[in-house]
């Protein structure tokens, strides 16, 4: 998000409308990424939103708005999905663990398809098909392929994995998939990994994938109608890091696309991003309340730490690296001081920078953690301390819409039951 979007909101101004802690997003940052990203790819490959990213709905139906389709992966994803607008025909799920409830959703709504990740899961949606009496319903198989890929910064295939089937199960399972009469296999999916940030490893991975996914069919003797070939772009939040060359990206995929779709002109490709699609957009905005030091180093302790960005100690790195942080009051000012910023927690892991350059900090300060849109409540101890989850506000133009309210102590002991539990008598 800019500084000051515009002259009437600033981080300031919204702290004191909406309280702090806060996940801001800026809508235009969002639509700028959509719209670059839709400028760099081929025309024929379809962008899904990954809700696990952001389930918020607003920035669900945001995104649909500027033509994303929607990846689910739970009931509760799914229900977002559509009550933003996504139409089900844009609507696959995926998950390595789905139960009935959520199988059966997928078939009442009537989405684009299913992805299975086990043999078992093909076998149970088919048996739930026939109690149905339905027939027919898209399945995409999701494949752990046999190659493994390079520069993401979490692997998801290629190596032992919860997720998809062995390729190798696969190629072995001809007649125990043909005897499925319910489902209708009309493609592939996989997913190599996450975080990507060279190009040349996404056009590797893409160029892989498609070629898997041709040979499956042939195979397995199914029509190639849908492949999903991941994405898993990155955004570059450490310093040494540098965010992906989407031209470059855009260059190396279109011969590779363009030689499939010639071969497979019917197919439906779809790359599924969530990080890349709305991590600028994203400040996570803090109070300082106190200032101190302790043994020679400099603390900043705030309202808000890793209970609401626990992707901030590090986006799964065993070494910590800081995403970039900014005093939203002091932005012209050169930093002069060293601080490690904390949050309220009862941990020493509670730390969402460490040992940064900042220009003085006193109690009541804003400070701003960029690059937040993703992987910020939705992968945070929120309960933990019982703090809750923070308010977010999305700002377009000239104004700023809370679309998800703060927690309150009432909301977080709604479902909690008081019982008077006697000892028993010996």
């Amino acid at each position: 998000m800019k500084t000051s979007p515009t002259p009437q909101i600033t981080f300031p101004s919204l702290a004191e409308k909406f309280g702090t802690p806060l996940f801001v997003y800026d809508a235009s940052v969002m639509e700028g990424t959509y719209s670059a990203l839709s400028a760099a790819l081929p025309d024929s490959v379809d962008v899904f939103f990954s809700l696990k990213a952001n389930p918020n709905v607003t920035v669900c139906a945001l995104l649909n708005s500027f033509g994303a389709g929607a990846e689910v992966s739970s009931h509760t994803e799914l229900v977002t999905a559509l009550r933003s607008g996504v139409a089900p025909e844009d609507v696959i799920f995926l998950g390595p663990g789905k139960d009935e409830r959520e199988l059966l959703a997928c078939i009442e709504a009537g989405i684009h398809a299913i992805v299975c990740e086990s043999l078992d899961e093909l076998e149970i949606l088919d048996a739930l098909l026939a109690a149905r009496g339905q027939t027919d319903f898209p399945v995409l198989l999701r494949v752990n392929p046999s190659f493994g890929s390079k520069g993401s910064g979490l692997a998801m295939g290629g190596k032992p994995r919860q997720f998809g089937i062995d390729e190798a199960e696969l190629r072995a399972s001809k007649s125990r998939i043909a005897a499925l009469r319910n489902i209708r296999v009309q493609g592939v999916h996989a997913y190599m990994g996450t975080r990507f940030l060279q190009h040349d490893d996404v056009v590797n991975n893409t160029r892989q994938i498609l070629a898997t996914a041709e040979d499956l069919a042939g195979h397995l003797g199914f029509p190639l109608e849908t492949v999903d070939f991941g994405g898993g772009l990155g955004v570059a939040y450490f310093d040494n890091e540098e965010d992906l060359d989407l031209d470059e990206l855009g260059r190396g995929l279109a011969p590779v696309i363009s030689a499939f779709h010639a071969r497979n002109p019917r197919c439906r490709m779809i790359m599924e991003l969530g990080r890349f699609l709305t991590a600028l957009s994203g400040t996570y905005v803090v109070r300082a309340r106190y200032v101190k030091d302790s043994m020679g180093e400099s603390f900043v302790v705030a309202d808000g730490g890793t209970n609401h960005h626990m992707a901030a100690v590090g986006v799964g790195s065993f070494v910590k690296r800081n995403f970039p942080i900014r005093h939203l009051q002091r932005l012209d000012d050169a930093p002069q001081r060293t601080y490690t910023v904390t949050g309220p927690l009862c941990t020493p892991n509670d730390v969402v920078a460490k040992k940064v350059q900042l220009p003085e900090v006193r109690p009541g300060d804003l400070l701003g953690i960029e690059r937040s849109g993703a992987y910020g409540p939705t992968a945070s101890p929120g309960l933990f301390l019982s703090h809750g989850f923070p308010a977010e506000v999305i700002v377009r133009g000239d104004q700023a819409y809370l679309v998800r309210e703060r927690d309150s102590t009432d909301d977080l002991l709604a479902k909690q039951h008081l019982i008077d539990i006697h000892p028993v008598s010996p």
